[in-house]
């Protein structure tokens, strides 16, 4: 193992891999609100639209919602049409536009360990964003900036593009004792035809497809075709990728460290195999820093 800075990124890679990156963008998802009979306070946090102007959202607190009950949030009302469940209610935003009424009303949702406000909330958008639908950053895209891109582009190593809307699973922790009773939340993705181009590219030159992000990870593997490649398309993922899954599409991943109990860390552990724990013990014991805002780190699939 050793030790880099991102901008070193190109010299670890060669010309023929191939990137591939989350080009989701965060929405204004964290709406604060009051409830219009009673104005207690309620914060929503929109996960996933259903169909129509129906959202899923996590509401904080969720125990006395009902179907009916409406909540204001600023210019933005929203109705409660489930009963609650596991914190989750679904809304109905009443709104002819509710994408610009989320945009007008939101603010984007930080995650629960970060304490202040940032004065740019781009700094929680990576470069790559473009297609709104997320409730949070795909955050090892945050690590990227023009310069990087620029020394990556002038090894000749390519990017391409997947879209997966970063839900509820991709940040909440498992709550249970064995990994296999973990339910997983579905996230929605896409990969497109250039992706899959791409990648058909670099498998013929004996490339490597790196994942940027664990979000990418899922999204390729969801899509696999059996033969190291991928399949276009878009819909809805529950993959669970853990120890014993088979990874035949991603080579490397690159992501930042993650904290035990969640599924990004047992995704992790799948795909490194027990490597996994020697590179913890040594970023712990070099300083880097964890979660969001940390450091990332560059592991090549392992075999066991």
């Amino acid at each position: 193992m050793s030790d880099h800075r991102f901008l070193d990124l190109a010299d670890l890679l060669d010309p023929t891999d191939l990137l591939v990156v989350n080009e989701t963008r965060v929405r204004a998802a964290r709406l604060l609100a009051r409830r219009r009979e009673t104005g207690g306070r309620v914060e929503l946090l929109l996960l996933d639209r259903i169909e129509g102007r129906v959202w899923e959202a996590l509401a904080k607190p969720s125990r006395r919602l009902r179907p009916g009950v409406v909540l204001d949030a600023g210019e933005t009302t929203a109705v409660v049409t489930s009963h609650p469940e596991g914190g989750k209610v679904r809304v109905e935003l009443e709104s002819d536009d509710d994408e610009a009424a989320i945009a007008s009303a939101g603010a984007i949702p930080l995650p629960p360990y970060f304490t202040g406000e940032l004065e740019d909330p781009e700094r929680y958008q990576t470069m790559f964003a473009s297609q709104p639908g997320s409730a949070a950053a795909p955050t090892a895209g945050l690590h990227f900036t023009s310069d990087v891109i620029a020394r990556l582009s002038g090894k000749g190593i390519q990017t391409a593009r997947i879209d997966l809307h970063v839900s509820l699973d991709t940040f909440r922790p498992m709550t249970v004792q064995n990994i296999e009773d973990h339910p997983m939340h579905s996230e929605w993705c896409s990969v497109p035809g250039p992706a899959k181009t791409a990648i058909d590219a670099c498998r013929q030159r004996n490339g490597r497809v790196i994942a940027v992000g664990t979000t990418v990870v899922r999204t390729l593997e969801s899509t696999a075709d059996g033969f190291g490649g991928v399949l276009t398309g878009e819909g809805r993922t529950d993959l669970f990728l853990r120890p014993g899954s088979d990874f035949t599409v991603v080579d490397g991943l690159i992501t930042n460290f993650h904290m035990p109990g969640s599924t990004l860390l047992v995704l992790l552990a799948g795909f490194m195999g027990e490597r996994w724990r020697a590179a913890y013990e040594t970023a712990l014991g070099r300083g880097y820093r964890f979660l969001s805002f940390g450091d990332a780190m560059f592991a090549l699939r392992g075999t066991s």
